[in-house]
């Protein structure tokens, strides 16, 4: 089985440390690729520093992933050597439950097989997973999306994450044309929804904190850009928008967000706050017909779909290429607020 170089951090409180990892070999049908690209999303952060519950360390983060295949097992139809590939969020399920053939395997509802994460996850082969932040790595040929030749790896590595969560609930709420979509926080997942909403044909408004990132808020597509601290200009929006994308984790009260809905509009919360509560009032809902809902991912079928969808209307993520060394200072600074607006590892510097 082939070992490859890795960046691995091993408690709550630690630091990612170059070291090597094994591999399997490509069973018939799963194939082997050799890491191009790997996107830092903050989900890395939250397992890494043990914020999210259990982790299991050693611990080699990652689910925004890009190469190329090296070696394919015997009976893989879908890929072949050579071709560019990535990977998101999971890498397994038990292809059987309803969930999974509808294309949602992502809430795959089998007890003994679920959903089995790029990372911090027990594989079919009862041992740990491991991401992106290594060299190589081998997959089941039906958890690989094929990415589109108009397409850089580097931009497409974050697309694995950051796109899809933020396409499938643009997708599944309507966004289009005559609709009004609001965006709150434009950081590595806004700026991604911004672009899709627009090119979707909404009428987009992103929200930040401030108005530091306005200028770049509207080259993405945006039509205004709004600070969420100043409050006339927030009263002023009540019962404007169809779609509001909540991509913080906290930082805005939720009552204020419904508020912002039209009756009939909903609110999609993709971030996750670090203990998973919030408040809000029920009566802001009944009064409107409002909706307040959760988003994930998306399963395989939304992910190629969503690539697709990226390369034919030139939505891209905006990247900062770092070193593998540079990791734990890329943490801190995603944390910081301090990224514009994806970090993505280029794992040829783990030599």
């Amino acid at each position: 089985m082939p070992e490859v170089n890795a960046y691995a951090i091993d408690s709550p409180t630690g630091r990612y440390e170059k070291t090597t990892i094994t591999r399997r070999e490509p069973g018939p049908t799963e194939v082997y690729f050799d890491i191009a690209y790997a996107g830092i999303c903050h989900s890395d952060i939250h397992t890494a520093r043990g914020e999210w519950g259990k982790t299991l360390y050693p611990l080699v983060a990652g689910h925004e992933i890009a190469g190329v295949v090296s070696k394919v097992g015997s009976e893989v139809t879908k890929f072949k050597v050579g071709d560019r590939v990535g990977v998101g969020c999971f890498v397994d399920s038990c292809g059987e439950c309803d969930m999974c053939q509808d294309g949602e395997e992502q809430f795959c509802t089998n007890r003994e097989r679920g959903t089995v994460g790029t990372y911090n996850a027990i594989g079919r082969d009862g041992e740990p997973t491991a991401g992106g932040y290594s060299q190589a790595i081998t997959v089941e040929q039906n958890y690989l999306m094929h990415i589109p030749d108009e397409m850089s790896l580097e931009h497409a590595a974050p697309l694995m994450c950051a796109g899809i969560t933020t396409y499938s609930p643009l997708k599944h709420w309507g966004a289009g044309p005559g609709k009004k979509v609001a965006v709150i926080g434009l950081g590595g997942l806004g700026h991604v929804a911004v672009q899709l909403a627009a090119k979707m044909g909404a009428e987009v408004t992103a929200f930040g904190r401030t108005l530091a990132k306005r200028d770049d808020g509207l080259k993405l597509g945006a039509t205004d850009y709004v600070a969420t601290q100043d409050i006339d200009a927030m009263k002023k929006l009540r019962n404007t928008f169809d779609i509001v994308v909540s991509t913080i984790s906290d930082g805005v009260e939720l009552d204020t967000l419904i508020g912002l809905t039209r009756p009939h509009g909903v609110v999609v919360n993709l971030g996750l706050p670090s203990d998973g509560k919030a408040t809000f009032s029920l009566g802001r809902l009944i009064n409107g017909n409002r909706v307040i809902a959760g988003s994930n991912i998306g399963g395989i079928p939304e992910t190629q779909e969503m690539l697709d969808f990226c390369a034919d209307n030139d939505v891209r993520p905006i990247v900062e290429i770092i070193p593998a060394d540079e990791i734990n200072e890329a943490y801190d600074n995603v944390v910081n607020s301090k990224v514009r607006y994806r970090y993505v590892i280029d794992t040829s510097t783990m030599g």
